[in-house]
């Protein structure tokens, strides 16, 4: 995977790799600048909240939600423990982008997790790493101690009588875990399985005390927009859509990488930066938003541009960022058995239309494709992700369904011919 090909927001990505992640390469970019300006200064938490809905931060997870907004709910002059909780626990398939932010810049994870805390009055936070990710935990617990040891964390900060305390918590690998709400589930030591909503978490979250959930990436933007202000991060991207965002493109293209781009920018470009289609062939679809999100036809994307509400126009969304690029000669029929099979593996099992239905998709697709696919196999897949969708406690039963409804919109006559023929049109052409 590249590195981050532009620099606006991370900071430390054009430094010497084998410093960029330490306190002091951290501190001559103008590192910790903000929260010490807070702790100093202590400004009105409803100043800086703001200052986040001028730049149109939105979530960088998946779900898009303002940030600035999303902070708001929380009740922080209620009596009693509050929390933030930082979820990277980065399981969408194809999504490489906030496990180089703890690689590269976790104190800027770390000082905008503290400004949050500061924000919301969460004198505590934690930050939920999926557990595979070895080197990325390492850096961040490194950054802990160098914050501790200059007196960055901990109690009575630089004398403000400011607290924040920072600790770091590692998931087994469950996708569900990504769920904000079986992540907090997890994080009590509990089986990781999604809560009824509501009451939501800034009412009840963590151990039963208000909690805002955010994103690695989000986080991580706070300290940029407090410096430059949130008209300066607006205008990197555009209306409804502030600021650049990071995006991991995979798949079928020549250089697999990371790019910190402006929202807005035609996927076209993005396409060019990566090196294009790999092997020179034409650019058949896209998943635009990592593996849950539908599959859009290349030549739409052509026309598109990277923002939430342009990908939306196009019919899917615009996700975690994540950019499957899908090359012609690929057969759309294997791709989504095995978007299918993970969503079946993946399932918690509490929801029965997910717990049997996704198991339901990935057998009759694997039906298709040892050539004894039925002529209403392919109605039955379009049902049985119809009575999935919408149907479940969390989003991952929307998450099996979209791509099963919109390979069959966009490439019905591919798994036409498979039922037909029972051998791929594309392996037929």
């Amino acid at each position: 995977m590249a590195e981050n090909q532009n620099t606006v927001c991370f900071r430390t990505m054009h430094l010497d790799a084998t410093v960029r992640y330490t306190l002091e390469s951290y501190r001559s970019v103008g590192g910790y600048v903000q929260w010490e300006r807070i702790l100093r200064e202590k400004p009105d938490p409803d100043q800086l909240i703001d200052e986040l809905k001028t730049s149109a931060l939105r979530g960088r997870g998946g779900a898009g939600f303002p940030t600035g907004l999303k902070w708001s709910f929380m009740p922080r002059t209620k009596p009693g423990q509050k929390y933030i909780v930082c979820n990277s626990d980065e399981g969408e398939p194809g999504t490489c982008k906030d496990r180089d932010i703890m690689r590269y810049n976790p104190h800027q994870l770390i000082e905008g997790m503290a400004i949050a805390g500061y924000c919301i009055g969460a004198t505590v936070g934690y930050n939920y790493i999926r557990g595979e990710f070895y080197e990325p935990t390492a850096r961040f617990d490194g950054a802990l101690e160098e914050a501790y040891a200059a007196g960055l964390l901990g109690k009575n900060l630089l004398g403000s009588g400011v607290d924040f305390d920072l600790y770091t918590h590692l998931g087994a690998g469950a996708y569900i875990c990504g769920e904000e709400t079986a992540l907090l589930e997890s994080l009590e030591g509990k089986k990781g399985q999604p809560r009824f909503k509501p009451p939501f978490p800034a009412q009840a979250g963590l151990y039963g005390m208000p909690t805002t959930i955010n994103n690695t990436e989000t986080l991580a933007s706070v300290p940029v927009i407090l410096e430059k202000s949130g008209k300066w991060f607006l205008e990197q991207g555009k209306p409804n859509n502030g600021g650049p965002k990071l995006f991991s493109i995979t798949g079928h293209v020549e250089r697999p990488c990371n790019l910190e781009i402006p929202l807005g920018t035609p996927f076209k470009d993005v396409l060019e930066m990566a090196g294009g289609v790999s092997g020179g062939r034409a650019l058949k679809a896209v998943i635009p938003g990592g593996s849950s999100v539908p599959v859009v036809p290349g030549d739409v994307m052509m026309r598109t541009d990277m923002d939430y509400d342009s990908i939306a126009k196009a019919g899917s969304m615009l996700g975690s960022g994540a950019v499957i690029i899908i090359a012609e000669g690929t057969c759309m029929v294997k791709v989504l058995a095995n978007l299918a099979h993970f969503y079946a593996h993946e399932s918690c099992g509490q929801c029965t239309p997910c717990r049997e239905g996704t198991g339901w998709l990935a057998r009759v697709l694997d039906r298709i494709l040892a050539g004894n696919g039925r002529p209403q196999d392919l109605d039955l897949l379009d049902n049985v992700a119809g009575r999935i969708g919408g149907r479940t406690i969390c989003a991952l039963g929307d998450a099996a369904a979209m791509p099963v409804q919109s390979f069959l919109k966009h490439y019905r006559s591919e798994f036409e011919h498979l039922v037909e023929h029972g051998r791929s049109l594309v392996e037929a052409a």
